[in-house]
């Protein structure tokens, strides 16, 4: 019941905001413009989109070095892939279906590769703020009171929120390490401890790296391929292929915040928050929208492909342990 009201709240929310995002929009209209669009650009984008994916897989491959597993790029791109597929069905299930994913192809434990799922995250989110910042800075006469206006009043309560996680995450990990040896001693509690180990393991894998510099590389070379994705989709559609790069930056800024929402696949806050912020530009809002749609849609329709091609070839691969041999 609770994962079922969750979903259904999910796509209430993303329904809501589709509902007042399109409420203006000529249907047939954006549905003409969608059909002259040049899908070359589409082709290139999606290639783009892939390459983001697969340095997301060996970037994951690195972090699980460390822990001893030497998953092959094969696998850890469909489990990557996989997970984006979960996540247009129910939100923010990517994370624990691509863990089980490699679990079931490479018999890799589920805490150990989440821990380092969470780990990347962390990074992620790094990304995104430097991203955000830079932003800001280069466009700051247009954006302040853009981002005033959709953020502000959220400002203190999300840093509010991030210190207290992070003093909750520092003490519970310090109290845990304290008290495992006699949490271990009991039955249930013991299993407990095993799993928390085996989080941690994959959470701190970052600081037993072997190839940081790698690490970093394929963390920059996926925002990176993230921003042209994006990009190139302008010259797709003629009223808006005179959009800058800078335009660019703040579709990844707007988009990534819109995709973080926890509705299927950020439907609904994406096409809201991009569309708006492209009116900044020059565009007519209902153009804005029509150009997120066409963003989100067309990476969407590439991610539940290659998603449901990843899902069905894992249901043929014979299960293989990675783990080094000693």
């Amino acid at each position: 019941m609770k994962n079922i009201l969750k979903y259904v709240i999910s796509l209430g929310l993303a329904g809501c905001l589709m509902w007042f995002v399109f409420k203006d929009i000529n249907i047939a209209d954006m549905l003409h413009q969608f059909a002259k669009a040049n899908y070359w650009w589409i082709i290139l984008s999606g290639i783009l989109g892939l390459v983001a994916h697969i340095s997301r897989a060996i970037r994951w491959k690195l972090l699980m070095e460390p822990l001893g597993y030497k998953p092959s790029t094969f696998r850890t791109t469909l489990a990557v892939l996989t997970g984006y597929f979960a996540n247009y069905i129910i939100p923010r299930m990517g994370e624990v279906t691509r863990c089980g994913t490699l679990q079931k192809t490479d018999d890799i434990p589920i805490e150990k590769s989440f821990g380092t799922v969470v780990t990347e995250r962390i990074f992620d989110l790094v990304m995104l703020l430097v991203i955000f910042l830079l932003n800001l800075a280069l466009e700051f006469t247009k954006l302040k009171d853009f981002f005033m206006e959709q953020f502000a009043s959220k400002v203190t309560l999300i840093v509010v929120l991030l210190v207290v996680a992070t003093v909750g995450g520092v003490a519970g990990i310090w109290l845990f390490k304290k008290y495992q040896a006699k949490l271990a001693e009991h039955p249930v509690l013991g299993k407990i401890v095993g799993l928390i180990n085996g989080l941690l393991d994959g959470l701190l894998s970052i600081g037993k790296m072997q190839k940081p510099g790698l690490f970093i590389f394929y963390t920059l070379l996926i925002w990176v391929m993230y921003y042209f994705s994006a990009y190139v989709l302008f010259f797709a559609i003629p009223e808006t292929s005179h959009l800058s790069m800078l335009a660019g930056l703040t579709v990844l800024t707007m988009g990534t915040f819109g995709m973080a929402a926890p509705t299927q696949g950020g439907i609904g806050p994406y096409h809201f928050l991009v569309g708006n912020a492209l009116v900044l530009y020059g565009l007519e809002q209902k153009n804005g929208i029509i150009l997120a749609t066409f963003i989100h849609g067309s990476q969407m329709v590439a991610l539940l492909l290659l998603g449901a091609l990843s899902f069905l070839t894992t249901l043929f691969l014979t299960s293989k342990s990675s783990k080094k041999e000693s």
